[in-house]
């Protein structure tokens, strides 16, 4: 079979993405770098957790996609809610999620973001607005529209931020929410992490409709393609699609391409695309463009970089540290968090 080449984002030089001249802050750079480097580094510690048996279940590394949750963090607000699909480690990191709690989940412990209960795929945090990663391809799709039906509802200017995989788009429920969010006006971002495969399949194998912004214009719907590589693009779109919403003008489509340097999952051999493909990708990896962007404008010294690098370091393994040192849950608590107790009439404890 031959090898489907992934389409990108029309490609930065590294000369013009070193220029000094930016619209964005000093401190808003090495904060994205700070984020990205400790999601990365958080990423590739799991997975080699998970090849080392610490914990088990299903495991999808975000490493590649760090621009996307840096850009959208950046451009949003406190009171906005975020969910996402299963590959959902660095959402709530870019949000500022401890992430011991977070490893936590991952050893399956009782001081886990979920109690332990969730694990890689359910991730969740209420403190910081991030409402799951969800299980069940485009699931999160429909509780995102509803999520942004109880803001409009409750008279807020708060935005609901749904993130999806370019797979996901093929649920039929998709349109079902996008008629029903353009027709109340809901304030919904749509967020495709396009990344171009569906676990193994191709976005040209399964569509020829190559350009999935193009979902959103038929129920009228702002729509465009962001370039995912760049936290710039990506915090540039968000805050346009976010001040629309917030005026009540209704949701945005932003089809965001990205690439992930890993499989689909811990278990995926990547034999559908070609060694050459992930390293033209990499070439255009966030982490180092922020670096560049630090080193060239002299926002830090050498040794000031090299802190940030310790202290990512001291995070990730303080996380290992405080998750393998603490407890299982107890059986009771298989009964616990299921069923919610009422005085209401027509519900049942069981």
């Amino acid at each position: 079979m031959a090898v489907k080449t992934a389409s990108k984002p029309s490609k930065t030089s590294k000369k013009e993405s070193t220029a000094g001249k930016t619209k964005f802050s000093k401190d808003t750079y090495i904060k994205w770098y700070k984020d990205m480097l400790l999601i990365r580094k958080f990423e590739e510690k799991t997975g080699q957790l998970y090849i080392q048996q610490k914990f088990g279940g299903f495991c999808h590394l975000y490493i590649g996609q760090e621009a996307i949750v840096a850009g959208t963090a950046s451009a949003c607000r406190p009171g906005d809610k975020h969910m996402t699909a299963y590959r959902d480690h660095a959402h709530p990191i870019a949000l500022g999620t401890d992430p011991r709690i977070l490893m936590a989940e991952l050893y399956g412990r009782v001081t886990g973001c979920s109690k332990g209960k969730g694990g890689s795929m359910h991730f969740f945090d209420k403190e910081k607005n991030f409402m799951g990663g969800h299980g069940i391809v485009g699931a999160q799709i429909v509780m995102g529209a509803g999520v942004g039906f109880a803001e409009k509802y409750n008279g807020t200017d708060n935005v609901a931020f749904v993130s999806m995989g370019d797979g996901a788009v093929r649920q039929g429920a998709l349109h079902e929410t996008f008629n029903m969010a353009m027709n109340w006006k809901l304030p919904v971002i749509f967020i495709i992490e396009n990344n171009n495969y569906a676990m193994g399949t191709s976005v040209e194998r399964t569509t020829n409709v190559t350009d999935l912004s193009k979902i959103g214009l038929s129920y009228e719907m702002p729509s465009k393609i962001v370039n995912g590589m760049s936290p710039e693009a990506v915090h540039e779109a968000i805050e346009e699609a976010a001040d629309r919403a917030r005026r009540g003008d209704g949701p945005t489509l932003l089809d965001i391409r990205t690439y992930r340097y890993k499989g689909h999952s811990m278990s995926d051999p990547q034999k559908y695309r070609s060694k050459e493909e992930v390293a033209e990708w990499m070439e255009q990896d966030p982490i180092e463009h922020c670096l560049r962007m630090i080193q060239s404008n002299k926002w830090l010294s050498q040794a000031e970089i090299d802190e940030i690098g310790v202290w990512v370091k001291k995070e990730v393994d303080e996380s290992v540290e405080f998750a393998e040192n603490s407890p299982y849950p107890e059986a009771h608590e298989l009964y616990e968090d299921i069923y919610m107790q009422t005085d209401y009439p027509y519900i049942k404890e069981y």
